[in-house]
């Protein structure tokens, strides 16, 4: 039914299902034809065994870990970008509010060979293990399904393999939640063991009846009992073995006790074990049944376990990227390596447990920069830079996530040849110059466009000048062939070579000329000074002896060496000036950012100083008005002048306010309404104009005190009026939403929030008004 659906494809990296890898990648990542080979070398030198088997280590089964410590780079690209988006979907998961459910599981590899042998069956612990796989697959499968926008290349991963519950039907038909054959799985079974539990319930009644007897009668030892062969037997003492009637089945070391079955349950346990034989052969039958059930789905099991295999590979991957803060940069079509940032991760990883750090570098190798020649002394970090990017690129190429900045950004090679290190060969009676120059051979033959190299101690092996005249012949031919490579050396020549032609750059390791020690730092640009007699002096070599050394070197050689020394000490006192000068600019652009915060509250207090100024004057006015009304009223007692003067008052009042258009009314007026008053007495007359005096007293000293308060405020104000009147009129100043203004001769100041052709709204903080344009002068601009 299935079995013609699923096939391996032996091709396909880890042998899993072809189809798995038929994921579509975003635009950006477009396929391109490219056919990947990376030799046994390249992996061994640049050390990608030891970052696998540290992978391999968070695996959850024995075979996840044996695919991943043969994992080779990807051969083909779709394959490995396919690979790099799954790892990176799972990665994302760690942080995810929708974590991927767990998906441990017990290898069923004999199940599945038992499958394929007719007439063969599974034992019961075999469907245990089926159904806890297809569980956990279909649980996988409508995960993705659900949050197919969060996972979309695992989901389409999952869409590819079949969804069936038919397998743990077939199963838990027969079998129980706790993983037993159920009593009902067939009439027989269940007449079995109805028959069985009578039995054994015979058997306890009697046995604990002989039990009793021959206690009473002191034949049995102290433990009484024991089991042997699985039968309950008495536990006799030997000098009472012949009073006790059963089956002698055995005794203790020193033969003080005998071990009998009473003669009465002997009959019984016989028909016990005929009924336990029967359940027995009855069980295997159900077992054939429920295998024969579900042998055709053999080839959906074996995409089941492939399908965990995997998904075990992608966690144990995006679990070490989680270690070693890696990421998925971004993959371009052209030839670009751009690696901010970069870490070796097995130096990170080691320098993290010894509580070190670790210095991260940064490299480009573009069309206009294919091939870059570091120089520096030795134990600098030339060797460990250029490992750092050959093994970096290719774990990516190998479906490994990369410890970058997520700005970094990668391209794919079909090939990376390396040169590392010290390769006697004693089997082929090679040196370590016969064996470089076998690789050279190898590389002059292999390097194209598709080719990035990497080559520690370039030309090392022979004689300096006439090794370094061949090196920089190869180097020329590889610079010829477009080829991408990071070569390390201390030969002038190459050095020189590399600063003529355009795209090949110098780039040297930072070292400190006064402590002369290494800064571990990749610097572009420039050659790098070998340092060698300085080394030497702090390695306590003799000044005299170096002093001959030196006499001994042609002159033009120690110029140019301390040419180079100086420059490097240049640029590092350089960029010691430009960390000060950067410190220095971020400390000025803070305070400005502080000073404006600053002068942003004072403005802010200014204009709540002026609306609190506009506010109480406002409420002197309605003071004076009413203690005016009331001095006139208590003149003329004339209620009626007072009613037609108090009304005009209000009615100004409210004209004013509907001239303004206000949307809300303040929120505190200072007077929402007057009392009429009323007849008072000589003595309460007294008493309110002594109240009356003493509340004119306290007005005019409160007013004295605001006015004294105002005072810088105004001043301000009638400077910042001054300014903005001055742009204003120079400039022809168009209003712009933000700005904030003022309706001319009025106190209170609002933002503009939106303009209409000729009005606009203004927004005072409690409440919005519509205005002319033309009535507003400006305030501060936006």
């Amino acid at each position: 039914m299935l079995a013609a659906n699923f096939y391996l494809n032996s091709n396909a990296q880890y042998g899993f299902v072809s189809n798995y890898y038929n994921v579509f990648l975003p635009k950006d990542n477009q396929r391109y034809a490219l056919q990947i080979n990376i030799t046994n070398k390249t992996i061994t030198d640049l050390e990608l065994d030891l970052v696998l088997s540290q992978v391999a280590a968070l695996c959850n089964n024995e075979k996840s870990k044996k695919k991943l410590l043969n994992t080779k780079p990807f051969n083909v690209q779709e394959v490995l970008l396919e690979e790099l988006a799954l790892t990176n979907e799972y990665l994302g998961s760690f942080q995810s509010e929708n974590r991927i459910p767990n998906h441990e599981f017990e290898l069923i590899d004999e199940e599945i060979h038992l499958l394929g042998v007719e007439g063969s069956y599974l034992k019961l612990e075999s469907f245990n293990n089926i159904v806890s796989i297809s569980k956990t697959v279909n649980l996988l499968l409508q995960f993705f399904k659900k949050f197919n926008d969060y996972f979309p290349s695992l989901n389409t991963l999952s869409e590819k393999i079949y969804y069936t519950t038919e397998i743990i039907i077939a199963c838990t038909h027969y079998i129980n939640e706790s993983g037993e054959i159920k009593d009902n799985a067939t009439p027989n079974l269940l007449q079995i063991r109805r028959q069985l539990k009578r039995v054994r319930g015979d058997i306890s009644v009697s046995f604990n009846k002989e039990l009793a007897i021959y206690q009473s009668r002191g034949y049995l030892d102290d433990i009484r009992e024991s089991v042997l062969d699985n039968k309950r037997v008495l536990a006799v003492q030997a000098m009472h073995r012949k009073k006790v009637k059963g089956t002698l089945l055995g005794s203790s070391k020193t033969g003080s006790i005998v071990f009998i079955e009473p003669q009465k349950t002997v009959l019984l346990s016989r028909e016990l074990q005929d009924l336990i034989y029967e359940e027995t052969q009855e069980i295997v039958k159900i077992l054939k049944t429920i295998t024969d059930s579900i042998r055709p789905f053999k080839a959906l099991l074996i995409q089941y376990q492939t399908y965990l295999i995997h998904l075990d590979i992608l966690k144990a991957k995006a679990s070490y990227a989680l270690k070693i803060n890696g990421i998925l940069p971004k993959i371009n079509k052209h030839k670009k390596i751009y690696f901010r940032d970069a870490y070796h991760p097995l130096l990170y990883l080691q320098n993290k447990q010894e509580g070190k750090s670790t210095v991260p570098q940064t490299i480009s190798l573009n069309d206009g920069c294919r091939i870059i020649v570091i120089s520096g002394p030795n134990a600098g970090g030339k060797s460990i830079t250029l490992k750092t990017i050959g093994l970096l690129q290719l774990m990516l190429q190998t479906g490994l996530l990369i410890p970058v900045h997520e700005q970094s950004e990668a391209c794919l090679f079909e090939q990376i040849l390396t040169d590392i290190g010290d390769n006697q060969s004693i089997e082929n009676h090679l040196s370590t110059y016969s064996f470089r120059l076998k690789n050279m051979r190898y590389f002059l033959r292999k390097c194209n466009s598709n080719t990035l190299f990497l080559i520690d101690e370039f030309g090392t092996g022979s004689d300096p000048e006439l090794g370094g005249a061949l090196a920089e012949t190869f180097l020329e031919e590889f610079y010829n062939q477009n080829s991408f490579g990071i070569i390390t050396t201390h030969y002038a020549n190459l050095k020189i070579l590399a600063n003529e032609l355009d795209a090949m750059e110098n780039a040297n390791m930072a070292f400190d000329k006064r402590s002369l020690e290494p800064l571990f730092q990749l610097i572009i640009g420039e050659a790098g000074s070998s340092f060698t007699f300085e080394v030497a002096q702090k390695n306590g070599i003799p000044y005299s002896l170096i002093n001959r050394a030196k006499k001994k070197i042609a002159r033009d050689k120690i110029r140019f060496d301390k040419t180079i020394a100086k420059l490097q000490d240049e640029r590092s006192k350089l960029i010691g000036h430009n960390k000060v000068a950067q410190k220095e600019s971020l400390n000025y652009l803070e305070k400005q950012q502080e000073l404006a915060k600053t002068n942003e509250k004072l403005q802010d207090k200014l204009v709540q100083f002026q609306e609190l100024y506009d506010y109480n004057t406002q409420l002197l006015n309605y003071g004076k008005k009413a203690a005016d009304l009331a001095d006139k009223y208590y003149k003329s007692k004339n209620k009626k002048q007072l009613n037609q003067e108090f009304m005009k008052w209000v009615a100004m009042v409210n004209a004013k306010k509907e001239a303004a258009k206000p949307k809300q009314k303040v929120k505190q007026a200072a007077l929402d309404q007057l009392e009429k008053p009323k007849k008072a007495t000589k003595r309460q007359k007294s008493q309110a104009k002594a109240a009356e005096n003493l509340r004119k007293a306290k007005r005019i000293q409160l007013e004295h005190e605001i006015q004294e308060k105002i005072k810088p405020i105004r001043k301000a104000k009638k400077q910042s009026e001054k300014i903005a009147e001055k742009a204003k009129t120079a400039l022809n100043y168009t209003f712009q939403i933000g700005d904030r203004v003022r309706v001319t001769n009025g106190h209170a100041i609002g933002t503009i929030e939106a303009i209409h052709k000729k009005n606009v709204s203004l927004n005072y903080g409690t409440f919005m008004a519509k205005v002319k344009l033309s009535e507003l002068e400006l305030v501060s601009r936006k």
